[in-house]
């Protein structure tokens, strides 16, 4: 792999710490992750790294850093706490090697699954649920509901239609999760406003069925970022941990992902919220590197499915983006591929360190 890049690609590359053989893929970065100090509870989302992947995978197709044990092992070198990632089903021996390196470096897994989405497709979600139990994950992290509400759908019948697709995927999630005794964390995920969630949520009156709650998402719908934490804080299984910087624009804001402590989120607020109803809750960073969103809520087709929210939500969630406006938003698409990889790294290297000296994780 290394022989195909140029000279000038590779010492560019090195400088930035990214230049590795697949034999070491799982130590990408460096051995930051062996130094006690440089520890923080604070794991990494797999959407975190979907640029290092694809830049490996423009070097040698045979390389995946989603597979589980090469992103638990770079969470390791790079001193997260550890992983939500797409475990899949497992063999024994790969259970049993992955589950062995979470307890000798002490570092927890949460599953990323699919709901079944007929009877048929149970079975299916029934295996990666038992992977998951198997692996020792601490839960299961689901979306319900395709796409961003307020790009997906063109009616209200429409996504009232997904909604009650949405119950009855988790309807048929309940019975397998409640059988591995495996917490199914579904993601506030730009889909339902919080109190359609919540009422979602006791509807099912599933005690293995809750929230992972996002901190970011809620926003994107006019919902009060902090009382959305608040609201979904007692059905908590897990946590998308993320700050945003926000501008205005001629169709509504732009939201951007940006490390943690950079953006218009007081994230103490949010993780008090969270561990006051849930103590031992995890945090998981997901910073997705990408040009910012366009939450186009100034526009007609954004309230195609909002027709009940408040003009006050409005006042409110551009007040916060008129008084928290960002000089610069991260555009990355814009950038050359080694460029992006290193873009991302030092979103990570920086909503970590900041994760362990401003947060106490």
């Amino acid at each position: 792999m290394l022989d195909r890049l140029s000279p000038t690609r590779r010492a560019a590359l090195k400088t930035l710490g990214l230049l590795t053989t697949a034999a070491l893929v799982p130590q990408l970065s460096t051995a930051r992750g062996e130094n006690a100090e440089s520890r923080t509870q604070l794991g990494l989302v797999i959407y975190d790294c979907g640029i290092r992947r694809r830049w490996l995978q423009q070097t040698d197709p045979s390389v995946d850093l989603y597979e589980p044990l090469a992103f638990l092992r770079h969470c390791q070198a790079l001193g997260a706490g550890g992983m939500q990632a797409a475990l899949g089903t497992l063999s024994a021996d790969r259970i049993r090697e992955l589950r062995d390196f979470a307890g000798q470096h002490n570092l927890y897994i949460e599953a990323i699954v699919r709901p079944p989405r007929e009877e048929s497709d149970v079975d299916r979600f029934a295996a990666e649920i038992r992977t998951a139990a198997e692996v020792g994950a601490l839960a299961a992290r689901t979306v319900v509901m395709p796409g961003r509400r307020y790009e997906q759908f063109d009616s209200l019948a429409a996504y009232r239609a997904a909604e009650v697709e949405a119950e009855r995927m988790l309807r048929l999630a309940a019975p397998v999760v409640e059988r591995h005794r495996l917490p199914l964390a579904v993601e506030n995920h730009k889909d339902q406003r919080i109190e359609d969630r919540v009422a979602l949520l006791r509807r099912l009156g599933c005690e293995y069925i809750g929230a992972c709650v996002d901190t970011g998402n809620s926003f994107a719908l006019l919902d009060d970022p902090y009382g959305a934490v608040e609201q979904l804080a007692p059905f908590a299984f897990s946590v998308h941990l993320k700050d945003q910087a926000v501008r205005e624009y001629d169709g509504g804001f732009l939201l951007g992902d940006i490390p943690l402590g950079q953006g218009c989120f007081d994230l103490p607020r949010m993780m008090a919220a969270l561990r006051k109803a849930k103590p031992t809750i995890r945090f998981s960073l997901e910073l997705i590197t990408r040009d910012p969103l366009k939450v186009t809520c100034l526009t007609e087709k954004y309230w195609t499915t909002m027709q009940s929210v408040s003009g006050a939500d409005l006042a409110r969630t551009l007040r916060i983006v008129r008084s928290h406006a960002a000089d610069n938003l991260q555009q990355v698409s814009s950038l050359s591929l080694d460029q992006q990889v290193a873009l991302e790294e030092a979103n990570i290297t920086a909503s970590l360190r900041y994760a362990r000296q401003h947060l106490a994780l």
